[in-house]
């Protein structure tokens, strides 16, 4: 059977992020294409008729939708090598309960930080740095969020890394000073061949939400 891999993306998101680390983790060979977001391919609209959006992971002409999805397809289709997802049932639900709380609250916290000015980024800035205190909470001790190996978790936060230098900038704080075990979880994931791969320059991302923040904050 043949198995061609091809990633529907932008090279920014947070999201895309999470699959292309999934897929490199596994070592499956993949081809990427970048998506211009306001002039969407055919093939993107073709394969998520319903949100339109990226990352789309299309398999041998299939496709499969949401980033948190498609890291768990990832880890079923290619079980035989770096089990993404715990065996055990009960910590297979808590992986995807904290998975659940990044997607929820952690992206519109996030986007308060760099999309929005006076009150409402302060408090958004606030949300922010209490989720992030959570997910340290529950990091703890732990080398990665679902022990000594690295997996669906880590997998699900690691991108949000990339923006923060930019929602330093703009919000004018420390993330590292409010959650600096959570900055040494980051620096160890750095160390993976497959984040290092996937998650692309911050410096350029801050370029980037520099230009978007014209559109959504005007001076």
């Amino acid at each position: 059977m043949a198995n061609e891999v091809i990633l529907l993306d932008f090279w920014p998101s947070m999201f895309g992020m999470r699959t292309r680390i999934a897929l490199r983790e596994k070592g499956v060979e993949f081809e990427y294409r970048e998506e211009d977001l306001r002039n969407k391919s055919p093939l993107l609209l073709q394969m998520n008729p319903i949100h339109k959006k990226i990352p789309v992971l299309i398999h041998n002409g299939k496709p499969v939708n949401e980033s948190i999805i498609q890291v768990q397809y990832i880890d079923e289709v290619w079980s035989h090598k770096n089990p993404i997802l715990p065996s055990d049932p009960y910590q297979r639900a808590q992986a995807r309960f904290w998975a659940d709380f990044i997607d929820k609250k952690l992206y519109d916290a996030q986007r308060k930080v760099w999309a929005t000015k006076g009150e409402e980024q302060e408090a958004g800035k606030k949300d922010f740095i209490e989720i992030l205190k959570t997910l340290e909470s529950e990091l703890g001790d732990k080398p990665y969020f679902g022990g000594d190996d690295f997996g669906y978790v880590d997998i699900a936060l690691i991108g949000f890394y990339t923006w923060f230098p930019a929602y330093e900038k703009f919000a004018n704080f420390s993330i590292e000073s409010e959650v600096p075990k959570l900055i040494a979880w980051v620096k160890k994931c750095l160390q993976r061949e497959s984040v290092a791969k996937s998650l692309p320059d911050p410096e350029k991302v801050t370029e980037f939400v520099s230009e978007l923040r014209k559109k959504f904050v005007p001076e």
